[in-house]
């Protein structure tokens, strides 16, 4: 079951299966996103993008945190290939028991 989203300060995050990756709009202009892989009841993050106008403002904490709520609600296990979702989680212990592996920076 697709997640429909949520929307904070104007920001609708949802789902965007077909494209395999998260959203985030403001206003309903893309404000970032990040691409996923689902496999195996693993859901690789592979990378977070926000648009130049919108960074900043908390968008790629947003996106990440509904990626993560998203997994846990799935059953999901995280691998955090991303750069920026490997650095959230380690600012965020709560989240790491849903998280399986971390490509480490460089």
């Amino acid at each position: 079951m697709p997640n429909d989203g949520v929307a904070a300060m104007g920001l609708a995050i949802v789902d965007a299966e077909a494209a395999q990756r998260y959203e985030a709009r403001l206003d309903g202009d893309l404000a970032g996103y990040i691409d996923y892989v689902v496999k195996r009841a693993r859901l690789a993050l592979i990378h977070t993008e926000v648009m130049p106008a919108h960074q900043g403002r908390g968008v790629g904490a947003d996106l990440t945190r509904f990626a993560l709520d998203d997994a846990r609600r799935r059953g999901l296990r995280v691998l955090a290939i991303c750069p920026y979702v490997r650095a959230y989680v380690e600012r965020h212990p709560e989240a790491q028991d849903i998280v399986v592996g971390m490509t480490p920076a460089g």
